[in-house]
């Protein structure tokens, strides 16, 4: 197997927003974020498996701050974990007032991503070669976000799942439970 250094497979990329990117708010459209942060994520894939690359899935999209037209978005893509096929590829995005230097953090995100052959099956990508500690809870934390989806799935998509065990934790929350006596 190979292995890569985190490093050599970090983008970076910075576009200026433009008012056809913006919501009826005024501000930039977060669609059009999520779709720049799937190309920088695809980049990062692609450059550390040397192939094409797909989205499997994204994990934790959070808008921290509004971004305004005119402003300068940075976004840095690295590999956080791989799997066999897989890799996690970390994001974030900052915003720069170009005028005043003044920069926001906008959001982080976690792109998984799967290489895939010219026939369109999932190919093996190089390990990782951890260089800093920051790297080793990068990875560390994929691989809980990873345990706790498959915790969160196996919990509520059991056959045994019953909405009565859960009653009494939904009565600190803004709903009225109302089902049909059947």
């Amino acid at each position: 197997m190979t292995y890569k250094k985190i490093d050599s497979t970090r983008i970076s990329i910075s576009q200026l927003m433009q008012p056809s990117n913006s919501n009826f708010g005024g501000k930039i459209h977060g669609g059009y974020i999520l779709n720049l942060m799937d190309q920088i994520a695809f980049a990062c894939a692609s450059k550390h498996s040397e192939t094409y690359c797909v989205t499997a899935s994204v994990d934790t999209v959070d808008f921290l701050n509004p971004i305004e037209i005119g402003e300068l978005v940075t976004m840095k893509a690295s590999i956080n974990f791989v799997g066999r096929t897989s890799m996690v590829v970390g994001i974030r995005v900052e915003s720069e007032n170009i005028r005043t230097g003044e920069i926001k953090h906008c959001n982080s995100s976690y792109f998984t991503m799967v290489a895939k052959d010219d026939n369109g099956n999932s190919v093996e990508v190089p390990g990782l070669i951890i260089n800093d500690k920051t790297e080793v809870k990068r990875f560390l934390k994929s691989i809980k976000r990873t345990e706790t989806k498959k915790l969160r799935k196996k919990e509520f998509e059991h056959a045994d799942f019953s909405h009565t065990h859960y009653l009494d934790d939904l009565k600190k929350y803004r709903v009225k439970i109302e089902l049909p006596d059947n």
